[in-house]
């Protein structure tokens, strides 16, 4: 489902269709559409758990400020997916908690 035509911004420009990949599972989206509205429009809705009760969480603010949309793409995590445009062939994985910056990229 994607908003077609807006009441203030008028009729959504028509992008390229591209695949990637979410969890292993290959998906469609706009190219340049946020990550999240890519998900969104297939119906996935989770993008992480949170570390101590593993509660699903999704897009709340969808202007970055929070962290309840990040993911790992491609091998990075901490990405928020409601500002990172889509680019086909990126792979994208539901991540677990939120790792604490700095240490995105310790092995």
């Amino acid at each position: 489902m994607r908003i077609e035509q807006h009441p203030i911004l008028g009729e959504t420009p028509k992008g390229k269709q591209v695949t990637f990949i979410c969890d292993g599972q290959e998906v469609t989206g706009i190219e340049g559409e946020p990550i999240a509205a890519a998900l969104y429009a297939s119906g996935l809705r989770v993008h992480r758990y949170t570390t101590k009760h593993r509660e699903p969480r999704g897009v709340f603010c969808a202007i970055g400020r929070c962290t309840d949309c990040v993911m790992i793409v491609d091998g990075k995590p901490n990405i928020r997916t409601c500002v990172t445009p889509l680019v086909a062939g990126m792979h994208v994985q539901t991540q677990n908690g939120v790792v604490p910056m700095g240490e995105e990229n310790k092995e």
